[in-house]
């Protein structure tokens, strides 16, 4: 293929890749279909399917997050549905198939556009990110740098899908129990209408693990620091 042609061809994908963006954002931001997006609604929806439950909701996942809506939306709907230990698994398959599908649409629409952008002196910062592809991943994931754009932005590097995928899935594993394990506590309590189950050990507990995961990222920052040293 001609430089010219396939120069042409990578605009052409970035155009559909800013596209793309701009029209998910202005979909559930300014149209009717941001109420499809409450939390009573999907949950209303995934009940629907009874015994398919689950697989509607994973699906609801991934397609969610690859439109650019907030994770923890799901999550907190998936710990609401279905309890700690089996929330956290349709999350964390939810999430790595929503994480997947748009790392494949950030390489397919915008990676060539990108590569041809960024010149000889940024290429040096992309082979270093690509040579080091999975620890970048699993850092930015454990220092919770936000969810989607990181997996559309990664598409755009030279970081192989392997490891993009093994890094997500590692570092995201301890967060997302987390929340799952907090909201999860929070839904008992509320269907209980016990109000003093707030101060029961699993509640606390759960509170203690929840607050204790914004300390993450400064602990990671802090060893990284020191290694560095």
């Amino acid at each position: 293929m001609k430089p010219e042609r396939h120069e042409k061809k990578g605009i052409g994908k970035a155009v559909v890749f800013a596209l793309f963006i701009v029209g998910m954002i202005a979909l559930f931001r300014f149209t009717p279909v941001r109420q499809y997006i409450s939390p009573d609604y999907l949950q209303s929806l995934v009940n629907s399917f009874g015994p398919w439950g689950p697989l509607v909701f994973v699906l609801l996942y991934a397609g969610g997050i690859s439109l650019f809506l907030p994770a923890t939306l799901f999550t907190g709907i998936g710990a609401l549905l279905f309890g700690t230990l089996y929330g956290f698994l349709y999350n964390e398959l939810g999430a790595m198939l929503g994480a997947s599908l748009a790392f494949f649409i950030g390489r397919y629409l915008g990676r060539d556009f990108a590569a041809g952008l960024i010149g000889d002196r940024l290429k040096k910062y992309d082979d270093r990110i690509a040579a080091n592809g999975f620890a970048t991943v699993l850092y930015l994931r454990l220092i919770f740098f936000p969810f989607t754009p990181l997996n559309f932005g990664m598409g755009l590097t030279g970081v192989t899908f392997r490891e993009f995928f093994f890094g997500t899935l590692f570092g995201i594993l301890a967060g997302g129990f987390v929340l799952t394990f907090f909201f999860a506590t929070l839904a008992e309590v509320w269907r209980s209408g016990d109000w003093w189950q707030l101060l029961s050990w699993k509640a606390c507990f759960s509170l203690v693990l929840f607050v204790s995961s914004f300390y993450i990222p400064r602990l990671i920052q802090k060893i990284k620091s020191e290694d560095v040293g």
